[in-house]
């Protein structure tokens, strides 16, 4: 090669500029000028702008990304955040007030959430926002801002809560029509989907396919699977996330429960996370793994340095037995979530504790001194995360706080015991009601607001009869 030409080729490559680190972040950036630019590398058209209402359905805005950036307000009602499941809005009562202006709650995207949104067929980015009053006040009863507001509580303290849900849900055949029974859908074998499939490799086999688009979104999303297992029902899979952050784990459980739906739609599945959607398979959970740690030395601080049990450890199991009855609303929040807590079903019925007894609310896994954890298995895969989180965490906190001694821990099946949790929605709202340390941690208005929109889908509920009532009452009374 002439001397010439190599220095020229030389001088060209040199000239040209390595593109900034954080264009290749699959997920957040640090400020608006890192985000016009990632937008722009992508040649992102549309912007989702999402965040959590009160059942962790994404509400929000989608417009141009040149308009995102270009320092657009963002606004929703405030009523989006009293909406029952089914669209409709609570009445007034008790310490509840429908504000009579219906006025805008202030959309702030928070960038460190960006990132693709992969099954669109035109380019789309997400970003998930927090909500603010026009005076720039935190709206104290949205859950992504409730969940804040908890783990706050703890920095107050010096500590910080480590957390790693686990996921359940079921595959589906696709059901229009709500009068007839959820079905197994049919896997790559050509036949429906039995249960007693708990562990099976040949169980997730059967959706190879499906769960490589789940993987395929996940990674685009910049959102991480620790582990995918088939769990005991019939089409039933559970996902397992890695131990983090609780607001940064609310909202990889948010946008996976989106993924998961729309990966399942595109293999002409449903995929729902009801608590119990087949009658006579087990019901789906979410289990959530806890942990807290001293923000000063890093430590766990249910473990001292003898790797022993902790008086924070036990002081915190005895604020979950204590207040979880209260809480279960945030963790069973519709009428099919108590059809999965009932007796020697693999779900709680109480507040029991014990070592790696699956059969305890409160379940105490085996793991090194530095790892120690508890794992809430109350709360049912319906649950929108951000509550079930911050419900949970706050129990634990409360016990921290006010010194409460957990009963001693139970080595036998628990859930075989009478139930002492609520036995239903209205019964489990009177209990968040009448809890005045929950009351003060999560907030009065979110008490009320959250209250007075499961008493409103439990009348709505009541006005359906159900095919048990035609069966066994409509000859026979």
């Amino acid at each position: 090669m002439p001397p010439q030409k190599k220095d020229v080729r030389a001088a060209g490559r040199a000239s040209k500029k390595r593109p900034p680190a954080f264009l290749k972040n699959l997920r957040g950036v640090k400020n608006w000028k890192e985000a016009g630019a990632w937008l722009d590398w992508r040649d992102i058209e549309d912007i989702e702008c999402i965040t959590p209402d009160q059942a962790g359905v994404a509400r929000g805005k989608m417009m141009p990304s040149s308009k995102f950036t270009s320092n657009t307000s963002l606004a929703l009602p405030s009523a989006v955040f009293m909406t029952t499941i089914s669209g409709g809005y609570p009445q007034d009562g008790g310490d509840f007030t429908y504000p009579a202006d219906d006025g805008d709650l202030k959309l702030l995207p928070d960038l460190s959430t960006l990132s693709a949104v992969p099954w669109e067929s035109d380019p789309t980015a997400q970003v998930i926002c927090d909500l603010v009053h026009q005076d720039g006040r935190s709206v104290e009863f949205t859950p992504r801002n409730l969940l804040k507001r908890v783990v706050k509580a703890y920095g107050e303290r010096g500590l910080r809560p480590v957390v790693a849900p686990e996921i359940e849900f079921y595959l589906v055949h696709k059901n229009p029509d709500p009068d007839y029974p959820l079905t197994p859908p049919v896997g790559r074998s050509g036949r429906p989907i039995g249960g007693g499939q708990g562990y099976s490799i040949a169980g997730v086999n059967e959706f190879d396919e499906l769960i490589d688009d789940i993987y395929h979104f996940s990674e685009m999303q910049g959102l991480e699977i620790d582990t995918l297992i088939h769990e005991e029902g019939a089409g039933q899979l559970e996902i397992n996330l890695r131990h983090g952050d609780p607001v940064e784990l609310a909202d990889q459980v948010f946008l996976f429960k989106r993924t998961i739906r729309e990966a399942a739609l595109k293999h002409d599945t449903y995929a729902t996370f009801m608590a119990k959607p087949i009658q006579g398979q087990p019901g789906s959970a979410m289990h959530i793994h806890q942990s807290v740690v001293d923000l000063s030395s890093g430590r766990n601080i249910f473990s001292d340095e003898n790797g022993e049990e902790t008086e924070a450890f036990r002081h915190f199991v005895g604020g979950m037995q204590r207040h979880m009855p209260s809480a279960l609303v945030m963790m069973a929040p519709y009428v099919n979530s108590y059809r999965r807590l009932t007796k020697a079903a693999s779900a709680p019925v109480n507040t029991d504790w014990g070592y790696d007894n699956r059969t305890t609310a409160f379940r105490i896994p085996r793991s090194d001194p530095s790892a120690r954890r508890v794992e809430n298995r109350i709360p049912s895969s319906d649950a929108n995360p951000y509550l079930a989180l911050a419900g949970s965490l706050a129990c634990g906190l409360i016990g921290i706080a006010e010194r409460i001694e957990p009963e001693a821990p139970v080595g036998k099946a628990a859930n075989e015991e009478e139930i002492d949790l609520p036995r239903g929605l209205l019964e489990a709202v009177g209990l968040l009601e009448a809890d005045d340390a929950l009351r003060t941690m999560l907030g009065a208005s979110f008490i009320s607001t959250y209250g007075a929109i499961k008493k409103a889908e439990f009348e709505t509920f009541m006005e359906v009869i159900s095919p048990w009532e035609r069966e066994y009452l409509l000859l026979n009374v």
